[in-house]
Protein backbone atom coordinates (compact mmCIF):
# COMPACT_ATOMS: atom_id res chain seq x y z
CA UNK A 1 0.00 0.00 0.00
CA UNK A 2 1.28 4.12 -0.49
CA UNK A 3 1.44 6.32 2.01
CA UNK A 4 -1.27 9.29 1.23
CA UNK A 5 1.38 11.38 0.65
CA UNK A 6 2.69 9.96 -2.08
CA UNK A 7 -0.46 8.87 -3.44
CA UNK A 8 -1.43 12.93 -3.88
CA UNK A 9 2.17 13.43 -5.67
CA UNK A 10 1.38 10.79 -8.29
CA UNK A 11 -2.24 11.92 -8.52
CA UNK A 12 -1.21 14.93 -9.04
CA UNK A 13 0.99 14.84 -11.74
CA UNK A 14 -1.76 12.93 -13.57
CA UNK A 15 -4.18 15.40 -13.40
CA UNK A 16 -1.52 18.00 -14.85
CA UNK A 17 -1.41 15.34 -17.70
CA UNK A 18 -4.60 15.27 -18.21
CA UNK A 19 -5.39 19.14 -18.48
CA UNK A 20 -6.98 19.69 -15.52
CA UNK A 21 -6.55 23.54 -14.41
CA UNK A 22 -4.39 25.27 -12.41
CA UNK A 23 -7.25 26.99 -10.58
CA UNK A 24 -8.51 23.52 -10.26
CA UNK A 25 -5.87 21.92 -8.78
CA UNK A 26 -5.73 24.53 -5.83
CA UNK A 27 -8.80 23.37 -4.51
CA UNK A 28 -7.93 19.40 -4.86
CA UNK A 29 -4.20 20.39 -3.05
CA UNK A 30 -6.56 22.42 0.11
CA UNK A 31 -8.65 18.92 0.18
CA UNK A 32 -5.81 16.72 0.43
CA UNK A 33 -4.20 19.08 2.93
CA UNK A 34 -7.01 18.73 5.04
CA UNK A 35 -7.65 14.55 4.33
CA UNK A 36 -3.73 14.70 5.08
CA UNK A 37 -4.08 16.43 9.07
CA UNK A 38 -7.01 13.78 9.47
CA UNK A 39 -4.59 10.65 8.85
CA UNK A 40 -2.11 12.70 10.75
CA UNK A 41 -4.38 12.98 13.41
CA UNK A 42 -5.08 9.31 13.76
CA UNK A 43 -1.86 7.57 13.46
CA UNK A 44 -2.26 6.68 9.58
CA UNK A 45 0.57 6.82 7.10
CA UNK A 46 -1.13 4.43 4.44
CA UNK A 47 -3.45 5.16 2.30
CA UNK A 48 -7.26 3.52 2.52
CA UNK A 49 -10.24 4.03 0.53
CA UNK A 50 -11.96 3.26 4.22
CA UNK A 51 -9.59 6.07 5.97
CA UNK A 52 -10.51 8.61 3.30
CA UNK A 53 -14.31 7.54 3.21
CA UNK A 54 -14.28 8.29 7.01
CA UNK A 55 -12.37 12.05 6.12
CA UNK A 56 -15.42 12.86 4.18
CA UNK A 57 -18.30 11.36 6.55
CA UNK A 58 -16.23 13.33 9.38
CA UNK A 59 -15.91 16.80 7.31
CA UNK A 60 -20.02 17.10 6.35
CA UNK A 61 -21.72 14.22 7.65
CA UNK A 62 -21.88 12.61 3.91
CA UNK A 63 -23.46 9.27 4.91
CA UNK A 64 -26.21 10.54 7.05
CA UNK A 65 -26.77 13.51 4.44
CA UNK A 66 -27.29 10.75 1.75
CA UNK A 67 -29.64 8.40 3.60
CA UNK A 68 -31.91 11.91 4.69
CA UNK A 69 -30.88 12.97 0.64
CA UNK A 70 -29.78 15.99 1.64
CA UNK A 71 -26.22 15.54 0.05
CA UNK A 72 -25.36 19.56 -1.22
CA UNK A 73 -22.92 19.59 -4.25
CA UNK A 74 -19.86 20.37 -2.03
CA UNK A 75 -20.30 16.82 0.00
CA UNK A 76 -20.15 15.05 -3.65
CA UNK A 77 -16.80 16.81 -4.68
CA UNK A 78 -15.16 15.47 -1.12
CA UNK A 79 -16.63 12.12 -2.20
CA UNK A 80 -15.06 12.48 -5.06
CA UNK A 81 -11.75 13.68 -3.88
CA UNK A 82 -11.42 10.58 -2.05
CA UNK A 83 -12.72 7.78 -4.53
CA UNK A 84 -10.12 9.23 -7.35
CA UNK A 85 -7.35 8.59 -4.90
CA UNK A 86 -8.79 5.31 -4.51
CA UNK A 87 -9.04 4.72 -8.29
CA UNK A 88 -5.45 6.19 -8.32
CA UNK A 89 -4.02 3.74 -5.94
CA UNK A 90 -6.04 0.61 -7.84
CA UNK A 91 -5.68 1.41 -11.41
CA UNK A 92 -2.66 4.18 -11.40
CA UNK A 93 -5.53 6.09 -13.75
CA UNK A 94 -8.23 8.94 -13.02
CA UNK A 95 -11.35 7.06 -14.39
CA UNK A 96 -14.13 8.65 -15.95
CA UNK A 97 -11.62 11.27 -17.29
CA UNK A 98 -12.57 13.92 -19.42
CA UNK A 99 -12.06 13.79 -22.96
CA UNK A 100 -8.35 15.25 -23.82
CA UNK A 101 -8.32 17.46 -26.90
CA UNK A 102 -5.99 16.04 -29.85
CA UNK A 103 -4.46 19.68 -29.90
CA UNK A 104 -2.87 19.22 -26.72
CA UNK A 105 -0.93 17.03 -27.92
CA UNK A 106 2.28 17.28 -30.01
CA UNK A 107 5.46 15.81 -31.47
CA UNK A 108 5.06 12.42 -32.44
CA UNK A 109 1.63 11.46 -30.52
CA UNK A 110 -0.45 14.49 -32.32
CA UNK A 111 1.27 12.85 -35.58
CA UNK A 112 0.15 9.47 -35.01
CA UNK A 113 -3.45 10.68 -35.01
CA UNK A 114 -3.19 13.45 -37.22
CA UNK A 115 -1.98 10.62 -39.79
CA UNK A 116 -4.97 8.14 -38.13
CA UNK A 117 -7.49 10.69 -38.67
CA UNK A 118 -6.55 10.96 -42.20
CA UNK A 119 -6.43 7.34 -42.63
CA UNK A 120 -10.01 7.11 -41.80
CA UNK A 121 -10.99 10.16 -44.29
CA UNK A 122 -9.54 8.24 -47.11
CA UNK A 123 -11.66 5.09 -46.10
CA UNK A 124 -14.66 7.41 -46.64
CA UNK A 125 -15.38 7.40 -42.94
CA UNK A 126 -18.05 9.85 -41.97
CA UNK A 127 -17.19 13.17 -40.21
CA UNK A 128 -18.36 12.50 -36.89
CA UNK A 129 -16.47 8.82 -36.69
CA UNK A 130 -13.49 10.77 -37.81
CA UNK A 131 -13.99 13.35 -34.90
CA UNK A 132 -14.37 11.02 -32.22
CA UNK A 133 -12.16 8.16 -33.24
CA UNK A 134 -9.45 10.79 -33.33
CA UNK A 135 -10.58 12.32 -29.85
CA UNK A 136 -10.52 8.60 -28.69
CA UNK A 137 -7.32 7.50 -30.40
CA UNK A 138 -5.86 10.67 -28.73
CA UNK A 139 -6.76 10.07 -25.46
CA UNK A 140 -4.89 6.37 -26.01
CA UNK A 141 -1.79 8.14 -26.93
CA UNK A 142 -1.73 10.77 -24.25
CA UNK A 143 -2.47 7.92 -21.89
CA UNK A 144 0.22 6.06 -23.19
CA UNK A 145 2.67 9.21 -22.61
CA UNK A 146 3.54 8.60 -19.54
CA UNK A 147 4.64 5.13 -19.75
CA UNK A 148 6.98 5.16 -22.23
CA UNK A 149 4.93 6.24 -25.37
CA UNK A 150 3.53 3.88 -27.87
CA UNK A 151 6.83 2.38 -28.75
CA UNK A 152 6.38 1.07 -25.25
CA UNK A 153 2.75 -0.07 -25.55
CA UNK A 154 2.13 -3.57 -24.61
CA UNK A 155 -1.28 -5.98 -23.05
CA UNK A 156 -0.80 -4.08 -19.53
CA UNK A 157 -0.91 -0.51 -21.09
CA UNK A 158 -4.06 -1.66 -22.70
CA UNK A 159 -5.15 -3.03 -19.76
CA UNK A 160 -4.64 0.05 -18.04
CA UNK A 161 -6.20 2.15 -20.46
CA UNK A 162 -9.47 0.26 -20.64
CA UNK A 163 -9.75 0.28 -16.67
CA UNK A 164 -10.24 4.14 -17.03
CA UNK A 165 -13.20 3.09 -18.80
CA UNK A 166 -15.28 1.62 -15.82
CA UNK A 167 -18.36 3.26 -14.73
CA UNK A 168 -19.34 4.64 -18.41
CA UNK A 169 -22.25 3.29 -19.81
CA UNK A 170 -22.30 0.18 -21.89
CA UNK A 171 -22.73 2.20 -25.30
CA UNK A 172 -20.11 5.23 -24.12
CA UNK A 173 -17.30 1.79 -23.35
CA UNK A 174 -18.36 -0.06 -26.62
CA UNK A 175 -17.95 3.12 -29.03
CA UNK A 176 -14.07 4.04 -26.87
CA UNK A 177 -13.22 0.00 -27.67
CA UNK A 178 -14.26 0.30 -31.44
CA UNK A 179 -12.15 3.51 -31.90
CA UNK A 180 -9.26 1.83 -29.73
CA UNK A 181 -9.18 -1.02 -31.87
CA UNK A 182 -9.76 1.37 -35.25
CA UNK A 183 -6.59 3.11 -34.18
CA UNK A 184 -4.46 0.13 -33.08
CA UNK A 185 -5.51 -1.52 -36.03
CA UNK A 186 -3.93 1.66 -38.16
CA UNK A 187 -0.93 1.68 -35.66
CA UNK A 188 -0.13 -1.86 -35.78
CA UNK A 189 0.37 -1.41 -39.80
CA UNK A 190 2.08 1.87 -39.29
CA UNK A 191 4.86 -0.24 -37.46
CA UNK A 192 3.95 2.31 -34.36
CA UNK A 193 2.87 -0.50 -31.99
CA UNK A 194 2.87 -4.67 -31.81
CA UNK A 195 0.32 -6.53 -33.56
CA UNK A 196 -0.28 -8.11 -30.11
CA UNK A 197 -2.14 -5.04 -28.60
CA UNK A 198 -4.54 -5.16 -30.68
CA UNK A 199 -5.81 -8.87 -29.73
CA UNK A 200 -5.45 -7.31 -25.49
CA UNK A 201 -8.05 -5.28 -26.67
CA UNK A 202 -11.59 -6.85 -24.94
CA UNK A 203 -14.51 -7.16 -26.65
CA UNK A 204 -17.83 -4.75 -25.59
CA UNK A 205 -21.06 -6.54 -25.99
CA UNK A 206 -23.39 -4.40 -27.54
CA UNK A 207 -26.73 -3.93 -26.08
CA UNK A 208 -28.15 -2.09 -29.11
CA UNK A 209 -30.69 -4.94 -29.88
CA UNK A 210 -31.55 -6.00 -25.68
CA UNK A 211 -32.70 -2.35 -25.41
CA UNK A 212 -36.59 -1.17 -26.66
CA UNK A 213 -36.06 1.95 -28.14
CA UNK A 214 -38.07 4.95 -26.30
CA UNK A 215 -40.64 6.13 -27.91
CA UNK A 216 -42.03 10.03 -27.28
CA UNK A 217 -46.20 9.77 -26.69
CA UNK A 218 -47.84 11.90 -29.66
CA UNK A 219 -49.59 13.59 -26.50
CA UNK A 220 -46.41 14.72 -25.55
CA UNK A 221 -44.85 15.96 -28.87
CA UNK A 222 -48.10 17.84 -29.54
CA UNK A 223 -47.48 19.76 -25.87
CA UNK A 224 -44.06 20.57 -26.85
CA UNK A 225 -44.70 21.40 -30.59
CA UNK A 226 -47.38 23.77 -29.25
CA UNK A 227 -45.00 25.20 -25.98
CA UNK A 228 -42.93 27.11 -28.50
CA UNK A 229 -43.00 30.86 -28.77
CA UNK A 230 -43.36 31.68 -32.45
CA UNK A 231 -43.70 35.11 -32.35
CA UNK A 232 -39.76 35.37 -31.60
CA UNK A 233 -36.89 34.51 -33.92
CA UNK A 234 -35.19 31.55 -32.19
CA UNK A 235 -38.76 30.41 -31.19
CA UNK A 236 -39.26 29.90 -34.91
CA UNK A 237 -36.06 28.31 -35.64
CA UNK A 238 -36.79 25.78 -32.92
CA UNK A 239 -40.36 24.99 -34.48
CA UNK A 240 -38.71 24.39 -37.91
CA UNK A 241 -35.91 22.01 -36.66
CA UNK A 242 -38.64 20.37 -34.36
CA UNK A 243 -41.20 19.90 -37.11
CA UNK A 244 -38.58 18.28 -39.62
CA UNK A 245 -37.46 15.88 -36.60
CA UNK A 246 -40.75 14.56 -35.86
CA UNK A 247 -42.40 14.98 -39.05
CA UNK A 248 -39.99 13.34 -41.85
CA UNK A 249 -37.64 11.64 -39.39
CA UNK A 250 -34.32 13.49 -40.33
CA UNK A 251 -31.41 13.40 -38.14
CA UNK A 252 -30.61 16.31 -36.37
CA UNK A 253 -26.97 16.43 -38.01
CA UNK A 254 -29.00 16.81 -41.20
CA UNK A 255 -30.99 19.42 -39.81
CA UNK A 256 -28.26 21.52 -38.60
CA UNK A 257 -26.38 20.87 -42.34
CA UNK A 258 -29.57 22.20 -44.32
CA UNK A 259 -28.77 24.32 -47.04
CA UNK A 260 -31.04 26.63 -49.12
CA UNK A 261 -30.13 24.85 -52.36
CA UNK A 262 -31.44 21.47 -50.93
CA UNK A 263 -35.23 22.53 -50.85
CA UNK A 264 -36.99 21.93 -54.00
CA UNK A 265 -39.98 23.95 -53.56
CA UNK A 266 -42.06 24.21 -56.85
CA UNK A 267 -41.81 20.11 -56.38
CA UNK A 268 -42.12 20.08 -53.24
CA UNK A 269 -39.25 18.25 -52.36
CA UNK A 270 -36.56 17.92 -49.69
CA UNK A 271 -33.45 16.72 -50.91
CA UNK A 272 -30.51 15.40 -48.14
CA UNK A 273 -27.65 13.46 -48.34
CA UNK A 274 -27.94 12.01 -44.87
CA UNK A 275 -24.49 12.30 -43.55
CA UNK A 276 -24.30 9.09 -41.26
CA UNK A 277 -24.69 6.97 -44.49
CA UNK A 278 -23.84 9.24 -47.59
CA UNK A 279 -27.30 8.02 -49.08
CA UNK A 280 -29.54 10.94 -51.06
CA UNK A 281 -33.03 10.39 -49.99
CA UNK A 282 -35.96 12.67 -51.35
CA UNK A 283 -38.76 13.56 -48.32
CA UNK A 284 -42.24 15.45 -49.29
CA UNK A 285 -42.08 19.04 -48.23
CA UNK A 286 -45.10 18.99 -45.94
CA UNK A 287 -47.10 21.68 -45.80
CA UNK A 288 -46.84 22.36 -42.26
CA UNK A 289 -42.99 21.79 -42.66
CA UNK A 290 -42.27 24.19 -45.32
CA UNK A 291 -44.36 27.09 -44.18
CA UNK A 292 -42.71 27.01 -41.06
CA UNK A 293 -39.27 26.74 -42.71
CA UNK A 294 -40.11 29.67 -44.68
CA UNK A 295 -41.32 32.26 -41.53
CA UNK A 296 -37.85 31.55 -40.24
CA UNK A 297 -35.80 31.92 -43.13
CA UNK A 298 -38.08 35.40 -43.72
CA UNK A 299 -38.97 36.97 -40.25
CA UNK A 300 -36.48 35.14 -37.67
CA UNK A 301 -33.06 34.20 -39.78
CA UNK A 302 -30.55 36.38 -38.57
CA UNK A 303 -28.35 38.43 -41.66
CA UNK A 304 -26.11 35.81 -42.62
CA UNK A 305 -24.23 34.77 -45.09
CA UNK A 306 -23.70 31.05 -44.87
CA UNK A 307 -25.69 28.46 -46.96
CA UNK A 308 -26.61 26.70 -43.89
CA UNK A 309 -30.56 27.47 -43.45
CA UNK A 310 -30.45 27.00 -39.41
CA UNK A 311 -28.08 29.25 -37.36
CA UNK A 312 -27.00 30.64 -34.18
CA UNK A 313 -28.74 33.78 -32.81
CA UNK A 314 -25.81 34.72 -30.59
CA UNK A 315 -23.01 36.57 -32.22
CA UNK A 316 -20.97 35.78 -34.60
CA UNK A 317 -24.00 34.19 -36.26
CA UNK A 318 -23.17 31.23 -38.19
CA UNK A 319 -23.95 27.67 -38.43
CA UNK A 320 -24.38 25.29 -35.39
CA UNK A 321 -20.43 23.16 -34.92
CA UNK A 322 -20.78 19.52 -35.57
CA UNK A 323 -20.43 18.86 -31.74
CA UNK A 324 -23.83 20.69 -31.27
CA UNK A 325 -27.16 18.23 -31.01
CA UNK A 326 -29.51 20.17 -30.43
CA UNK A 327 -30.36 18.75 -27.30
CA UNK A 328 -30.90 21.90 -25.07
CA UNK A 329 -33.11 23.34 -28.21
CA UNK A 330 -35.85 20.08 -27.00
CA UNK A 331 -34.85 20.45 -22.99
CA UNK A 332 -35.91 24.14 -23.22
CA UNK A 333 -39.15 23.15 -24.77
CA UNK A 334 -39.71 20.03 -23.04
CA UNK A 335 -39.45 22.02 -19.95
CA UNK A 336 -42.04 24.90 -20.85
CA UNK A 337 -44.60 22.83 -22.00
CA UNK A 338 -43.96 20.50 -18.44
CA UNK A 339 -43.05 17.36 -20.41
CA UNK A 340 -40.97 14.76 -18.05
CA UNK A 341 -36.89 14.84 -19.41
CA UNK A 342 -35.14 11.99 -17.59
CA UNK A 343 -32.66 9.83 -17.91
CA UNK A 344 -34.67 7.03 -17.35
CA UNK A 345 -34.59 7.01 -21.73
CA UNK A 346 -33.33 8.48 -24.38
CA UNK A 347 -34.18 12.33 -24.47
CA UNK A 348 -31.98 13.84 -26.69
CA UNK A 349 -33.41 15.70 -29.96
CA UNK A 350 -32.45 12.54 -31.94
CA UNK A 351 -34.73 10.76 -30.04
CA UNK A 352 -37.70 12.58 -31.76
CA UNK A 353 -36.84 10.53 -34.81
CA UNK A 354 -38.42 7.64 -33.59
CA UNK A 355 -41.62 9.37 -32.60
CA UNK A 356 -43.83 7.63 -34.71
CA UNK A 357 -47.54 8.94 -36.32
CA UNK A 358 -48.67 7.70 -40.01
CA UNK A 359 -51.24 10.46 -40.11
CA UNK A 360 -48.48 12.72 -40.06
CA UNK A 361 -45.31 11.52 -41.83
CA UNK A 362 -47.38 10.09 -44.97
CA UNK A 363 -50.31 12.37 -45.36
CA UNK A 364 -52.31 12.49 -48.45
CA UNK A 365 -50.57 14.38 -51.36
CA UNK A 366 -52.94 17.70 -50.38
CA UNK A 367 -50.96 18.42 -47.35
CA UNK A 368 -47.97 18.85 -48.83
CA UNK A 369 -46.98 22.37 -49.90
CA UNK A 370 -49.08 24.08 -52.82
CA UNK A 371 -46.96 26.92 -53.69
CA UNK A 372 -43.49 27.92 -54.25
CA UNK A 373 -42.47 30.98 -51.91
CA UNK A 374 -41.51 33.55 -54.08
CA UNK A 375 -39.09 35.77 -53.44
CA UNK A 376 -37.78 33.15 -50.78
CA UNK A 377 -33.90 33.76 -51.68
CA UNK A 378 -34.41 37.34 -51.87
CA UNK A 379 -35.17 37.38 -48.51
CA UNK A 380 -32.38 35.75 -46.86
Amino acid sequence: MATLSALVSGLEAELRRLGYKDSTLVWYRGCWRRMQRHFAARGIEEFSLDAAMAWVDAACGFFGKEQAGTLKQTDVYLFRVAQMLGEYEAHGAVLRRYNRSVSKLDGPGAEAVARFQAHLRAADRSVSTVRTYGTIGGEFVAFTGTRGGLAACDVATIGAFVATLAGYQAKTVEQKLCALRSFLRFASAEGLVDAACLLAVPAARSARQARIPSVWDQGEVARIVEAIDRDNPCGKRDYAIILLITRLGLRGVDVRRLEFADFDWPGNRLLVRQAKTGHPVQLPLLKEVGWAVIDYIRHGRPACDCPQVFVRHLAPFGPFSDQDHLHQILVKHARVAHVPVSEKRRHGMHSLRHYVNARVMWPAAASVLVAEPRGLVAAT
